[in-house]
């Protein structure tokens, strides 16, 4: 049963920026009610790397007395902190950037800031993005991971502390956690958000990604971040036409999970959609481990310099993992890349019979450990691949933690992806 928000801060960022716009609340009044959030929640939490109230109230207060720029104007945004800021400290979650103070915003960090957002500060991230996990706790359970490798991004969301956070993913590290903290996320079309500024881990993967707490959310940030107008949710009814994708790591789903997705597809289908399974094209399946050779090889030099001069500050699985890459030939990198292409070619051509698949955002619910920030086998390939996708929470583990499902659609269909999962939510939040 759903619940009206009761402060500013659980409001959803598009239903802040109308009250904003309405004169019912001010940017500086939901800027409080999010800082006493994080107050209170923060030391349980662990969500944020960086914050300055006073720098984010007198920004607050500065947006109120300027014109609205978007239809974001004054709503807050937490940053990943691989994303620069001029205004904050920017440490890559790694000690070698301890106190590292960019001159400049990332693309994506001035973006905001000119449709008049805030600011509001960095959240944590794993150690250059990477594996190693950080102390963020799931905020639904804090002997669970929140997921990784945008952390704090995805906690921060999900416990009311900010409505909007960006995060950045290379393998599953927007939809994963974000399924395991119960957000809406997207891991937009490759290329879609600028990533000027942000610390590259491996540059043909990396994509700047929202967490939020409703599609609507996700599509208003989008329209901010590339330009795209935001759907009209109420054209997106109907019959969709939806590939249910298991992929060939299907046995990697628990068992929840598999019975989760079963479930999503009954109801969309009950709801009038046109349901077919989907398969992925022929070479598919061992992107879904090959990923690792493109990350492996493109982390190890956009890590170069940090590996050469600071191996005493990575940690020994980031250490190990760039040692890996170094092994990673650039014949071998090739030839995955061009298989790659050549899977990405054949599902955009297959992909013309649906409007979007569904399939798992993860192999089940937050795993109950701090050690590990869970698999990302069911985000890797679409990373590689380049296309949308959309986590929407749906469903409970075994533990009663959120599961979600992840709508994956067609190469720059960002928006109407996005308009689909908001249908798709109104069908699966509906009481039986």
């Amino acid at each position: 049963m759903s619940t009206m928000p009761t402060s500013p801060n659980e409001l959803s960022a598009a239903e802040a920026a109308r009250r904003i716009e309405a004169g019912e609340l001010t940017a500086e009044a939901l800027a409080q009610a999010c800082l006493e959030r994080i107050l209170a929640r923060e030391p349980a939490v662990h969500a944020w790397a960086f914050l300055d109230p006073e720098i984010a109230l007198t920004e607050a207060r500065a947006l109120d007395r300027t014109p609205r720029r978007s239809r974001l104007h004054g709503v807050p945004v937490g940053l990943k902190d691989i994303i620069d800021t001029a205004s904050h400290p920017t440490e890559y979650g790694s000690p070698i950037y301890r106190g590292h103070r960019p001159r400049a915003d990332a693309a994506c960090a001035a973006l905001l800031r000119r449709a008049g957002c805030l600011v509001l500060g960095k959240t944590i991230t794993t150690e250059f993005a990477n594996n190693h996990p950080a102390p963020t706790r799931n905020p639904h359970d804090p002997a669970h991971t929140p997921g990784g490798s945008s952390s704090g991004s995805a906690a921060a969301v999900a416990d009311c502390m900010v409505p909007l956070a960006l995060g950045t993913q290379t393998g599953g590290s927007v939809i994963r956690p974000a399924a395991f903290c119960g957000d809406f996320a997207i891991k937009p079309s490759f290329g879609s958000i600028n990533r000027q500024g942000t610390k590259f881990v491996a540059e043909s993967l990396d994509t700047v990604g929202v967490f939020a707490r409703s599609a609507e959310d996700l599509a208003l940030a989008l329209e901010v971040l590339s330009e795209r107008q935001a759907p009209a949710f109420a054209a997106f009814t109907g019959k969709p036409r939806i590939g249910v994708c298991r992929t060939p790591r299907w046995r990697d789903a628990d068992k929840a999970s598999q019975a989760n997705l079963e479930n999503a597809g009954r109801r969309l289908a009950a709801a009038g959609a046109r349901i077919a399974d989907f398969a992925l094209p022929p070479g598919s399946e061992s992107l879904f481990d090959r990923h690792g050779v493109i990350m492996g090889y493109e982390s190890a030099r956009a890590l170069a310099w940090e590996h050469a001069t600071h191996p005493g500050e990575l940690s020994a699985i980031l250490k190990a993992r760039l040692d890996e890459g170094w092994q990673v030939t650039r014949a071998e990198y090739d030839a995955v890349r061009e298989a790659a292409r050549r899977c990405r070619r054949a599902l955009a051509d297959a992909m013309r019979e649906v409007d979007f698949l569904l399939t798992p955002s993860a192999v089940g619910e937050a795993p109950r450990s701090l050690e590990s920030t869970g698999d990302p086998v069911f985000n890797r390939a679409w990373t590689l691949f380049g296309v949308p996708c959309v986590t929407v929470p749906f469903g409970k583990g075994a533990h009663g933690l959120p599961l979600g499902v992840q709508l994956v659609g067609p190469m720059e269909g960002d928006m109407a992806l996005l308009g689909w999962a908001h249908w798709a939510h109104g069908v699966l939040s509906r009481h039986d």
